[in-house]
């Protein structure tokens, strides 16, 4: 199997003197050319050229058909013409040179031109990468003449502000959701929990607050779930060194209760991995996996497979499971919200977020998601960051 050679990056800086050291060499070219072809007619301006002229001299004087004056003559004749051929030739090669040589300077002064007219350029790039990588609060304020590239910074800044203002709108959108929506269903929770708590509480009162607790139980998983959701769409604001080993153990010991109550096996190989994010969405991450690959999978003699490691500059976490064949055409849906795999047997129940969720903490953090269906059924989820090592 052959492997594909990456081509050389072509930036617009080596474009840009590129482009002034080809416009020089086609104008030296040009100017070369003309130089020579003037020489050149300047050579044999007079009538007959050298030859002609030292003929008519012979002539004046009367010496013509002579053995040794017709010798002399052509003599003269031909080192006259050797020496025009030779001008010609060496004023030729000595302009190549030339141009050769101011050429090379010219592309040295262009590379350093183009870099100098660049240089906003690049601080506007260095801006945006900083904005991505942390906040929307920074700008790039260019100094400098009111030309194309100034143009352009203040639009990205007027881009910038605008982003802030929506993001900064969208977060006091999900402070307030977060109590908004939480509150009245605690309130709702706790009221039907008492209810049902009354020793003399009819059967069929009984039955429905059971009913009434368990939708209550998925709305408020429901909105768990976009809140989460919502928020590690945003900028991150806490960043910390994690252990990916560490945070996928805790939440493996959150998940055996109901691995044992399904009669599900866990396998576990976890190892140091350590990344830079938000503690608490990085551990809703491994959360997330495990009771995805604990609610989708067999009904009797169902596993899960855990492993984090390091290297090649990424921490990877991989859960992998047993389950019903999945189809590679749905691979690809189940990261979208509320989407959830046709014709498949769910070990308890969930708001159809978890993979959701964390493709949306992975892409916030730097990583990817990819998942691939296993031919004896099952998926193998596997989550890769950055690392921090």
């Amino acid at each position: 199997m052959t492997t594909r050679k990456s081509r050389p990056r072509s930036t617009i800086r080596l474009r840009l003197t590129v482009l002034y050291a080809g416009a020089f060499f086609v104008a030296g070219a040009v100017l070369i050319g003309l130089t020579y072809f003037s020489l050149q007619q300047s050579l044999h301006s007079r009538p007959g050229g050298a030859q002609g002229v030292v003929s008519q001299f012979l002539d004046d004087r009367g010496v013509r058909n002579r053995p040794v004056v017709d010798a002399l003559f052509r003599a003269i004749a031909a080192e006259a013409e050797r020496e025009r051929r030779e001008t010609l030739q060496t004023m030729l090669v000595w302009s190549l040179v030339s141009l050769g040589a101011v050429g090379l300077a010219a592309g040295g002064f262009g590379w350093l031109m183009a870099g100098r007219a660049l240089a906003p350029l690049q601080n506007v790039t260095a801006t945006a990468r900083r904005v991505a990588d942390r906040s929307l609060h920074e700008r790039i304020a260019l100094d400098g003449p009111n030309d194309e590239i100034k143009k352009l910074a203040d639009t990205f800044d007027a881009m910038l502000e605008r982003l802030d203002r929506a993001f900064d709108g969208q977060r006091r959108f999900v402070a307030n959701a977060s109590h908004e929506l939480r509150t009245p269903l605690a309130i709702n929770r706790t009221l039907i929990e008492v209810a049902l708590e009354e020793p003399d509480a009819p059967e069929a009162t009984v039955r429905l607050g059971e009913t009434l607790l368990s939708v209550n139980r998925r709305n408020e998983l429901l909105i768990d779930g976009l809140l989460v959701l919502a928020s590690s769409e945003q900028q991150l604001q806490a960043r910390a060194r994690v252990d990916m080993g560490e945070v996928t153990d805790r939440a493996l010991a959150t998940a055996r209760a109901d691995a044992e109550s399904a009669g599900i096996e866990i396998r576990a190989d976890l190892r140091q991995a350590y990344v830079r994010g938000d503690p608490a969405l990085l551990e809703r991450v491994a959360q997330n996996l495990i009771d995805n690959a604990l609610r989708y999978n067999v009904p009797e003699g169902g596993w899960i497979g855990v492993t984090v490691s390091a290297g090649d500059g990424a921490a990877m976490t991989t859960v992998h499971n047993s389950g019903p064949v999945v189809s590679p055409a749905d691979v690809g849906t189940i990261f979208e919200p509320f989407r959830r795999l046709a014709a498949t047997e769910r070990v308890g129940s969930g708001a159809g977020l978890g993979l959701s969720i964390v493709r949306s903490v992975a892409s916030a953090h730097g990583g990817e998601v990819h998942a691939v269906a296993r031919p004896e059924g099952g998926l193998a989820v596997s989550v890769t960051l950055p690392s921090d090592q």
